[in-house]
Formats: C-alpha cells, sequence, structure tokens
C-alpha cells in the first residue's frame, strides 16, 4: 500500500504551486512553478481516484457490520478488490521518476551502415518512416542537414522534431536497424542484409551546455549536392570542430547564418547527450532493468520484407505488418516500448 502521507505531501505541494501561480507569481520564477504545476497535474489526479477508491473499500468494510447492509457490502467490495490495484498502478506508474528530457524536441540522426547502396536506401526509408509517423502525432519535422546518394539513398541526415511527449516517445528507437529485403540493385533476387543506425537526442538549451569559443574550430566551405548536382557557389557551409570531444558538425544550408546556428545547435546537444551518458553510467547497475541501453552499437530491430515481418529484439516484439509501419505506423510498437520501460522501473523500486 502506497504512503498517505507522502501523497499528502504531493498534493499539498500542487496547491502550494497552484496558489502562488493564481497570485501572479515572480516572472523570473513563473516558467519553472508552471511546469513543476504540469507535472504533478496527473499525479495529483491519480492520488485522488486513489484516495477515493480507498475511502469507498473502508466505507464498505464498515457496512459489514450492518446485517442489513451486508450483501451490499460484499458486492461492493468484490468490485474494490478488482479495481484498487490497477488504481494503484496507474500511481505508482504516475510516481515513478520523470526523465527531465522526455519534453524536450529531439534531433533524430540515420546514417547507412553495413550493406553499401543498399544501407543508404534503408536509411533514407527509415527517415521517410519518421517523418510519417512524426505528421501523424501532429509534430513539427525540420530537416537540419541531409546528404543523399546518387540512388536516392542517404548519406546522412539530421532533423529536429517538435512537439508534445517528442523524446519520451522516440528516444528508444537508438540502435542500429536490421533490414532483410531483395535490393533492387540485385539481378538475382537474393535477400540481403544491412543497416542502419539511428540516433535520437534531447535538444539541448544554452543553459544546459556551455561552449568556451576556444574549445571550437569554425570552417567554412563550398557545399554541394549528390553527384555534384546543387553546387553552392558560394562558402556558405559551416563546419564545426569541438575540439575536446573531436565531435564534428557539418551544416551545408543555403545560408552561412543559419548554419552557423544549426551547428551550434547540434554541437551543443551532442555534448548534452555525452553528459547524459555519463550519468547513465554512474547509474549502470539500474540501466540493466531498462530498456535497452541506448547504446547506438546494440542491434535493436530487424525488418523481414519477404516475411513482411518487425521485430524489436528488446522487447520480443514481432508484427506482421511491415508496410503499415514503413508507412509510419510505429504506435504500437514505440507504445510497447515505453510501458516495458515503465513496468522495468516499477520492478526495480519494488525490489
Amino acid at each position: 500500500m502506497l504512503n498517505i502521507a507522502t501523497l499528502d505531501q504531493i498534493t499539498r505541494r500542487f496547491q502550494f504551486l497552484e496558489a502562488r501561480l493564481s497570485a501572479g507569481a515572480d516572472p523570473s520564477e513563473l516558467a519553472g512553478l508552471g511546469r513543476e504545476y504540469a507535472d504533478l497535474r496527473p499525479v495529483v489526479d491519480q492520488i485522488a481516484q486513489y484516495k477515493v477508491g480507498i475511502a469507498a473499500r473502508e466505507a464498505a468494510q464498515d457496512m459489514l457490520q450492518d446485517p442489513e447492509m451486508r450483501a451490499l457490502a460484499e458486492e461492493e467490495l468484490v468490485v474494490l478488490k478488482q479495481r484498487l490495484p490497477a488504481l494503484e498502478r496507474s500511481l505508482r506508474l504516475a510516481l515513478l521518476p520523470k526523465d527531465s528530457a522526455d519534453a524536450r524536441p529531439a534531433l533524430l540522426e540515420i546514417r547507412p551502415g553495413t550493406g553499401g547502396d543498399e544501407a543508404g536506401l534503408f536509411a533514407a526509408d527509415l527517415l521517410r518512416m519518421y517523418q510519417r509517423y512524426a505528421e501523424a502525432m501532429g509534430w513539427k519535422v525540420q530537416t537540419l542537414s541531409q546528404s543523399d546518394t546518387e540512388l536516392g539513398g542517404l548519406r546522412e541526415a539530421v532533423i529536429r522534431i517538435e512537439g508534445e511527449g517528442v523524446f519520451a516517445k522516440l528516444k528508444f528507437e537508438s540502435g542500429v536497424h536490421r533490414v532483410q529485403r531483395v535490393p533492387v540493385t540485385e539481378s538475382g533476387g537474393r535477400v540481403h542484409t544491412s543497416a542502419a543506425t539511428v540516433a535520437v537526442l534531447p535538444e539541448a538549451v544554452a543553459v544546459d551546455i556551455d561552449i568556451p569559443a576556444g574549445d571550437i574550430r569554425i570552417d567554412t566551405m563550398r557545399a554541394s549536392g549528390a553527384g555534384g548536382q546543387h553546387v553552392n557557389t558560394t562558402d556558405s557551409a559551416v563546419r564545426v570542430t569541438h575540439i575536446p570531444t573531436g565531435i564534428i558538425v557539418v551544416s551545408a544550408a543555403k545560408s552561412q547564418h543559419q548554419n552557423r546556428a544549426i551547428v551550434m545547435d547540434v554541437l551543443r546537444t551532442k555534448l548534452y547527450d555525452l553528459e547524459r551518458q555519463r550519468l547513465d553510467a554512474e547509474r549502470a547497475g539500474s540501466r540493466k532493468a531498462q530498456v535497452g541501453s541506448g547504446d547506438r552499437s546494440e542491434r535493436i530491430r530487424t525488418y523481414n520484407f519477404p516475411q513482411g515481418r518487425m521485430t524489436d529484439h528488446r522487447i520480443n516484439l514481432t508484427l506482421y505488418r511491415l508496410d503499415q509501419v514503413m508507412q509510419g505506423d510505429l504506435s504500437e510498437v514505440i507504445d510497447a516500448l515505453v510501458a516495458a520501460d515503465q513496468a522495468a522501473k516499477l520492478a526495480e523500486l519494488e525490489n
């Protein structure tokens, strides 16, 4: 059973925040108070429902002492015996520690792995899959950089996705995605296996990461498209090198000013991700219970076209509707990954 005193403390904090916001909080505190209030609202709603269930059970138990009410009380207790565990589980889920990055926009990077031209084509398919999923979710997608192959595949792509719960939904997509299919370049009809790597990073803001000017080198260069097409005759492309880590970010949009902003945003996000990985490594014991490790080299999913199936290896989920998945219908697998992660965290807290 949950600690009622702790639940009351959470409710009092929510009421305090509500009063502060209603009275007109200091502008410097407004954003922080508003975020905490929004985070606590669903928790307090679950607390209220749980308390109603507990009160109803206590009332039914008291009614057992009245011979005239005993039958009704017993019926009520049967219903509550089934309902209360679900209410308690929902509340425990609401009380789980939140990832502070869950509500942030995300940068999604896709690069081909082993498999030559076919890996590039598969990477392009993954990009379209995520763009369609984002569209279905009502999210906003911005292409920060994209380099295509002559066959229409990807050399690499970085997109920014903004909307409600973006990182919370997409963070389990990081890793190696493997495809098994007959490539368009294969004349013999043989099934080939190739791969692409996906990385999903929560977007950083300036307050998260301070980058001293002496830690970076910025170069400008001439941009060009696939196969020499769309050659930009001005030196508008920008490359930034972070000297301490060796991270390199390139942007080749038309505007040099825009490119400078993009490379710094992406670099800041990559450094923020490195810091998150460092903190996660310190909690390595608890990460064993979570869905995947976030390791970019971990093979997480296989897309088998001859059999029309997609398998997520972390949760042993297989869906025999690959066509719909590739069209962006990812809700079932993403919801299953979120649920599995929540279940692992609940089990960890209960042990």
